[in-house]
């Protein structure tokens, strides 16, 4: 009787080491956690990336990479609280393959560590923070838009080739808005005329205006997003500043959303982007159309990101045959970047972050009337992010 017990439990043990040596079957559908800010005063920006995103899911079918795609969609509401509570859901109850969609740092660092501990790969479709990039890199995070730090190394690089002496910074005070100074901080080679960190969310720069003309700088170099950036700018114009102190950041600062709003006094501001509208590549000039056909307007910098996620996930599941069940073969498959990006040249370095180029844009106004970006000249080729080299990820 012992005998024969023993053989059924050699039995049972031989088949599921069989079992275990079979490769990873296709999945029947993958799930991605569509998690970001839906609602709100930031709202737009999150629902530009997601029509970038879903335009690829559209064309292929409600595939990617030849698997059913289901998306979970989730409202953060710039909350990392709230952010924290649906992602948990997501990954307990609608256990989600992927997570993208996050717009703000502090709910990536809030969902980050959940998605690593469940195996849950975290593909970023915006900014990624230094604490991503550098000793704290995962495996399960992938960085697909730029490196929080890269626009203003940029910005930073050409204000000194073009000699301005004494610069101005301005940023909200928040973690990334201190990332993004010291981005540009690190390529900008001259003493400050001053650096003043506002209220997240302010509206009102009367005072900092005033700090800006008592300091008399050459230029002044601004990180503001959605109406914070907006007002500011159109505060800045009233008051005579435009016309007198060039004003330079970020490309998102100077995107589609806050040319519109601001109009005419925006003309002429010069900024840094790893994308603009007329990149003359095949799969830029195919992404444009198909936006502008499917939505009625033009594609913001959001819009690009969302699409080159979607794309990024498509070609990584279509290589790993769809069996995102071996986490091996599907993160080897994310590393490759096997897609035509609307950026051209884009691959990943050691910490999992684009290497990309940077380019300068000016605001122009055409012969329509019409106000945008120009892409100018490289700033950067090639970027690589200052903080790969303290990544040991393998």
């Amino acid at each position: 009787m012992h005998i024969r017990t023993a053989l059924a439990a050699l039995s049972a043990a031989l088949a599921a080491s069989a079992l275990l040596a079979l490769p990873a079957q296709a999945a029947d559908r993958i799930k991605i956690g569509f998690l970001s800010t839906l609602t709100g005063p930031i709202s737009g920006i999150s629902a530009d990336l997601k029509d970038g995103f879903d335009l690829v899911v559209s064309r292929n079918g409600g595939k990617l990479g030849g698997l059913p795609a289901e998306l979970v969609v989730g409202d953060d509401q710039q909350n990392p609280d709230t952010g924290k509570q649906v992602f948990d859901r997501m990954v307990k109850r609608d256990k989600v393959d992927v997570l993208t969609g996050v717009m703000f740092t502090n709910v990536m660092a809030a969902v980050a560590p959940t998605a690593f501990a469940n195996k849950v790969f975290f593909v970023n479709a915006n900014a990624g923070p230094a604490d991503f990039a550098g000793d704290k890199c995962n495996p399960y995070y992938f960085g697909t838009a730029w490196q929080v730090e890269s626009m203003d190394e940029a910005m930073g690089k050409y204000v000194t080739e073009k000699g301005y002496k004494r610069v101005f910074l301005l940023a909200p005070n928040f973690p990334v808005g201190r990332e993004h100074l010291n981005g540009f901080k690190r390529m900008y080679k001259e003493p400050l005329a001053g650096e003043v960190y506002t209220k997240l969310g302010q509206l009102d720069y009367s005072v900092e205006i005033g700090q800006i003309r008592a300091a008399k700088p050459d230029a002044v170099f601004v990180f503001l997003f959605g109406n914070m950036g907006i007002n500011f700018i159109k505060q800045y114009h009233q008051a005579g500043l435009s016309s007198e102190v060039p004003l330079f950041g970020p490309g998102f600062t100077f995107d589609d959303d806050t040319i519109r709003a601001v109009g005419d006094p925006i003309v002429g501001s010069l900024n840094a982007s790893h994308w603009n509208r007329d990149f003359d590549n095949p799969a830029n000039r195919r992404f444009v159309a198909e936006f502008e056909k499917a939505y009625k307007r033009p594609p913001s910098i959001y819009a690009a990101q969302g699409y080159d996620a979607a794309q990024l996930i498509d070609a990584a599941v279509r290589d790993a045959g769809g069996r995102i069940e071996d986490k091996t073969a599907f993160r080897d498959a994310l590393r490759k970047a096997n897609f035509e990006s609307v950026r051209g040249s884009f691959a990943f370095n050691a910490n999992q972050n684009p290497v990309q180029n940077l380019y300068l844009r000016r605001i122009e106004k055409d012969a329509a009337g019409r106000i945008s970006n120009r892409t100018e000249r490289v700033l950067l080729a090639n970027h690589h992010d200052p903080y790969a080299d303290q990544c040991r990820m393998k």
